[in-house]
C-alpha cells in the first residue's frame, strides 16, 4: 500500500496539471482584462454592416423620432452613442440635445469612425466627439451621460458581462441605458428580451421600461444603475435556456 503512494500522487499531480491547463486554454481567446468577468452562455453574432439600413428608410418609419421621443433626449443632454457606425443617430442626436448638449460617438471599427469623423465636419456638428472603445470596455468617461443608446449592437458585444459592467460608471445620477434590439436568437443579430434582463440586471441593473415596437422591426428597452455593482467574480451567468431559438 506504501509503494502506491508515490504512483497515486503522481498521477493526482498530473491530473491537476491537466486541469489547471484546459482552463487557461479556455481563457486564452478572451481579453485579459476580461477574464474576471463570466464568460456569455450564448452566441455572440459576428460584426454585421455598419450600416444597418439605408437611412432614407429608417426615417419613413420614424425610427429616430420615435425612439429619441420614447428615451425623452431633450435640449442639453448629454448622450453617448455606442456602436455609433455611419452615425445614423449620432447625428439626429445632435440636432435633438442642441448646441448646450453633447454627444459622444463610440465604436471599436476605425474604419466607421474615420467616416462618420468626415461626416461631422462636413455637416459642421461642433457638439460631437468620436471615440474608440474596446470589446469590453465603452471606454467612457466616468459620471458624464444622462442617456447611452446602444442600438442594434447589443448582441455583437463578445464580453457583455464586462462591457455593461464598466458602462455603468459612465452613467449619470439619474442616466439610462437605452437598448434597440430584435426579440431573435442572438446568433441571428437579436436577443430576446428576457436574456437582455437577465444579463442586465446580474451586472446591476433594473428594467425602467420596455415596448415592443413592431413598425420599426425591433424593441425598445431602458435600465437604470441599481445598488452598487458586483464583484466580476460574483455575476451569475444568464444560462442558455433563457434563449429564444
Amino acid at each position: 500500500m506504501t509503494a502506491k503512494l508515490p504512483f497515486l500522487l503522481a498521477i493526482s499531480v498530473s491530473l491537476l496539471a491537466l486541469q489547471a491547463c484546459k482552463q487557461v486554454e479556455e481563457q486564452d481567446d478572451r481579453p485579459e482584462s476580461s477574464r474576471e468577468f463570466p464568460r456569455a452562455d450564448r452566441a455572440v453574432s459576428q460584426p454585421g454592416d455598419t450600416e444597418f439600413s439605408t437611412e432614407a428608410a429608417r426615417d419613413e418609419a420614424g425610427e429616430a423620432t420615435k425612439l429619441m421621443d420614447w428615451a425623452a433626449i431633450k435640449p442639453g443632454m448629454t448622450v453617448a452613442d455606442i456602436g455609433a457606425g455611419e452615425g445614423y443617430y449620432t447625428v439626429r442626436l445632435a440636432e435633438r440635445v442642441g448646441a448646450k448638449g453633447r454627444v459622444l460617438a463610440q465604436d471599436i471599427n476605425r474604419g466607421a469612425l474615420d467616416r462618420l469623423g468626415e461626416r461631422i465636419a462636413r455637416e459642421r456638428l461642433d457638439n460631437v466627439a468620436i471615440k474608440e472603445g474596446g470589446i469590453d470596455d465603452p471606454r467612457l468617461p466616468p459620471n458624464s451621460f444622462d442617456r447611452i443608446f446602444m442600438v442594434h449592437m447589443y448582441h455583437e458585444v463578445t464580453e457583455p458581462y464586462a462591457f455593461i459592467w464598466r458602462l455603468r460608471s459612465a452613467l449619470k445620477a439619474g442616466g439610462q441605458v437605452i437598448v434597440v434590439d430584435r426579440d431573435r436568437a442572438t446568433k441571428r443579430h437579436g436577443i430576446p428580451p428576457k436574456l437582455l434582463f437577465c444579463e442586465f440586471d446580474a451586472v446591476g441593473y433594473r428594467l425602467v421600461e420596455f415596448a415592443q415596437r413592431p413598425e420599426v422591426g425591433a424593441y425598445f428597452a431602458r435600465f437604470e444603475r441599481k445598488g452598487e455593482a458586483p464583484a466580476p467574480a460574483a455575476i451569475k451567468t444568464c444560462k442558455e435556456t433563457a434563449k429564444r431559438v
